[in-house]
């Protein structure tokens, strides 16, 4: 199932827990499996292969790019695919206040999609390999790891997301710039249709095309106009209004500057040498 990973931060940032285990599982198909998963709930961090488990009849193929809990004593079956190996870390915990127990999350199972990260890696194998060494500082350098991984895990989740819901901003945006190019269109008019914020705006361009978006709408405007230069004998001031830009000079001038050259002088050459 999916979930909420600003409410599972604010949980594990308000709820108390401990390590119980810090288990690794290389295993060949055919190895027979439990029935049943833990009596503590826990997170499955896949590292290599591909098998599918069931939480309550619910599946989860594990692979690497993703973290899987699981809820304490849930009913629990096994797909392999293939012949494949697989191996993942279990990390089992228990929480210590009992008036939180009952929390949800404690009894859910859901997987979080966390994309490849090798710092991710690198803590949940640090966190492995301490949890298998003596002493107190091992357990309290245990306590911290755990905390570091899901901190890792939760951020390169809400990340995932962020670059998601950018891209799709990103693609609505310049679809609709693209579509209505030739119309009045302002950036503040763009962000206010769209429900963000300029600032917003600016940095979801610059993230996806390296450029500001009033410099996007402008860039594709010319090279409407240059299209138009190329198969037309339209006045460059019509070309001018016909792409959205009201003022020939303004126009005559940005045309310049992206191009070298001015339309008019443009048309010229192409006229003259139409190889």
């Amino acid at each position: 199932m999916k979930i909420d990973v600003n409410q599972l931060a604010e949980y594990l940032a308000q709820t108390p827990f401990q390590v119980q285990g810090v288990y690794r599982y290389a295993r060949n198909p055919g190895v027979p499996h439990a029935d049943y998963t833990d009596s503590f709930p826990g997170f499955v961090f896949p590292l290599t292969g591909k098998i599918q488990f069931q939480f309550n009849g619910t599946p989860y193929i594990f692979t690497p790019g993703k973290v899987v809990h699981g809820g304490a004593k849930m009913k629990l079956s096994q797909k392999v695919f293939g012949k494949t190996d697989w191996e993942y870390i279990l990390v089992l915990y228990r929480i210590c206040n009992s008036e939180l127990k009952e929390s949800s999350f404690l009894h859910q199972h859901f997987e979080l999609l966390t994309g490849q990260s090798p710092r991710l890696l690198e803590l949940i194998m640090r966190l492995w390999h301490v949890y298998n060494q003596r002493g107190g500082i091992s357990m309290f350098q245990t306590e911290m790891l755990f905390r570091d991984v899901l901190n890792e895990a939760l951020l390169c989740v809400d990340n995932r997301q962020n670059s998601c819901e950018t891209h799709t901003l990103f693609e609505r945006v310049s679809n609709y710039m693209q579509e209505y190019y030739d119309q009045s269109l302002t950036i503040a008019s763009l962000a206010e249709q769209n429900n963000v914020n300029r600032n917003r705006l600016s940095y979801v361009f610059r993230t996806h095309a390296g450029m500001g978006p009033a410099e996007y709408l402008l860039k594709y405007r010319l090279n409407m106009a240059q299209r138009m230069l190329f198969t037309s004998d339209v006045p460059v001031q019509q070309i001018a209004q016909a792409v959205g830009i009201a003022d020939p000079f303004y126009f005559s001038r940005v045309f310049k500057k992206q191009f070298g050259i001015s339309p008019t002088k443009y048309r010229e050459k192409f006229i003259n040498n139409p190889c």
